[in-house]
C-alpha cells in the first residue's frame, strides 16, 4: 500500500512540474525577449542645462508571471500575469544645493499616484535636508524597496512599519554620513498615523522615526540613507542598522488607543570571494508595541489605501536571508542563488506567520536586469499553506 501511494505522489509530483513548465514557458520568453531588446537599459537620462542645472528621467518596471500551487483562495484563478510595479522616476538640479525628486507608480487599478514628492537641501555628506513625502527612516527592507532586495518579494511577514504609499509618509528627514561615509544618521518628523474621525490620533500627534547605519568594512555605496541588500559582490559590506518609531496616540480607536512604538535591528553581510564570486548573508529582528491595545482595520471610516490608518499588529518578528553569486558568466550574465525566511508572532492574538523563499536570479546588469524565479511557502497559524511560484523580470532604466 505504501509503495503505491508513493508511486501515485510521484506521477502527481510529475505531471504537477510539467504544468508549472508549460505555464512559465510564455512568460519566461517575454522576460528573455525584455532583456534582448533592454541590454541598453543602464542609466537615466540626464539633460544638462547649466552648472550644477540639470534634470533626469527614468523609470523601472517589474512584469512577472505568478501561480499558486497549492491552496488559492476558491474561485480565483491561480494563474497570474501581470505588471508588480511600473514607476517613473524624475529629479532636478537647481544648483550645486537645491534639488528635487518627483517619482510616480501605477497602480494596480491603472490610476497614477505619488510615490516620491520632496525638496533637498543638500549643503555637504555630514548633513543634509529633505521635505516632502518620501521614505522615512525604518528597517533596511524597506530602505531597499523592491527594487535593491536580495531576492524577489518584498518581505512583508516581518517588516510592518506604517506608511502611506509603498511605506512612504508626508514630512522631513535630516540626514547625512559621518567617518567617511561609515556611518549614516537618518532622523525625521512625519504624518501621524490614523489622523481620521473617529481613529486614535484626533489630535494629530505626529510620527518620528530614526537610523544609524554603521559600516564596518567598505564606505557606505548606497544614495543617501537608502540600503541596499546585495551588491554583486561590489563591495565588501558589514553594515549594523538600528531603526525606531514613536508615534502618540499612534494605534486604535477615539475611545481606546494607545502609543505606537516600533523597533529594529538588521545586519548586512556580503563579502567578494574574488574568482569564487561573492557569498550574502542578512537578518535582522524586529518589535512592534500597541500597549495592549488592538489597532483599527486599513478601511476604518472609509479610509483610502494611500491614508495612513490602521493596520498595525503587535509583534516580535525576525529574518534570515543568504545568498551566493556564481562567478562565472553564463549568456548575458551569472546566476544568484538565494534563501529567506520570515517569522512573525503577533504577541496580541497570539497567532503566527511564517514564510520560506527559494529562489535564484539570473543577474545581467545589477539591480538594472535581472530575471528572478522565486517559490514561497506561506504558513499560518489557523490556514492552510499556500505554495507560490513567482517567475519576474525586473528592468530599470
Amino acid at each position: 500500500m505504501n509503495q503505491t501511494h508513493e508511486a501515485l505522489a510521484a506521477r502527481r509530483t510529475a505531471r504537477r512540474r510539467s504544468k508549472l513548465a508549460a505555464k512559465a514557458a510564455p512568460a519566461l520568453a517575454l522576460a528573455v525577449c525584455c532583456l534582448i531588446g533592454d541590454q541598453a537599459a543602464q542609466a537615466r537620462v540626464v539633460v544638462p542645462f547649466g552648472d550644477d542645472q540639470w534634470v533626469s528621467v527614468g523609470f523601472g518596471l517589474r512584469p512577472f508571471f505568478s501561480d499558486v500551487t497549492r491552496n488559492h483562495t476558491p474561485g480565483t484563478n491561480p494563474d497570474r500575469v501581470d505588471l508588480e510595479s511600473f514607476r517613473i522616476f524624475s529629479s532636478a538640479s537647481f544648483n550645486q544645493y537645491l534639488k528635487a525628486t518627483f517619482n510616480t507608480e501605477v497602480t494596480s487599478n491603472s490610476t497614477i499616484q505619488v510615490l516620491d514628492g520632496y525638496g533637498q537641501f543638500e549643503p555637504m555628506d555630514e548633513i543634509n535636508v529633505w521635505g516632502g513625502r518620501m521614505l522615512p527612516p525604518s528597517d533596511r527592507a524597506n530602505l531597499d524597496g523592491p527594487y535593491y532586495l536580495l531576492g524577489w518579494s518584498y518581505p512583508g511577514v516581518v517588516s510592518r512599519y506604517p506608511g502611506k504609499v509603498s511605506g512612504r509618509m508626508d514630512g522631513g528627514t535630516v540626514w547625512g554620513k559621518l567617518f567617511e561615509k561609515r556611518l549614516t544618521y537618518s532622523f525625521g518628523v512625519y504624518d501621524g498615523h490614523n489622523q481620521i474621525i473617529g481613529a486614535s490620533n484626533q489630535s494629530g500627534h505626529p510620527l518620528f522615526a530614526g537610523r544609524l547605519n554603521l559600516n564596518l568594512l567598505d564606505p557606505d555605496p548606497d544614495p543617501a540613507y537608502y540600503t541596499s541588500s546585495t551588491y554583486f559582490g561590489g563591495a565588501d559590506v558589514l553594515a549594523i542598522g538600528v531603526a525606531a518609531q514613536y508615534q502618540q496616540d499612534g494605534v486604535g480607536n477615539q475611545l481606546q488607543h494607545a502609543d505606537f512604538t516600533a523597533w529594529n535591528v538588521d545586519v548586512l553581510f556580503e563579502k567578494k570571494l574574488g574568482e569564487f564570486g561573492a557569498a550574502t548573508f542578512e537578518g535582522a529582528y524586529y518589535r512592534y508595541y500597541t500597549h495592549g491595545v488592538n489597532d483599527v482595520a486599513t478601511n476604518f471610516n472609509k479610509a483610502r489605501s494611500t491614508d495612513l490608518v490602521g493596520g498595525i499588529r503587535p509583534g516580535e518578528a525576525y529574518m534570515l536571508g543568504a545568498g551566493y553569486l556564481i562567478p562565472y558568466v553564463i549568456g548575458w550574465g551569472r546566476f544568484q542563488p538565494y534563501f529567506r525566511y520570515q517569522s512573525f508572532r503577533d504577541t496580541l492574538a497570539a497567532t503566527w506567520e511564517r514564510q520560506y523563499d527559494m529562489g535564484v536570479s539570473y543577474v545581467i546588469d545589477g539591480h538594472n536586469l535581472r530575471i528572478t524565479a522565486n517559490y514561497a511557502i506561506n504558513q499560518f497559524t489557523a490556514r492552510k499553506d499556500i505554495d507560490k511560484f513567482i517567475l519576474g523580470v525586473q528592468i530599470q532604466f
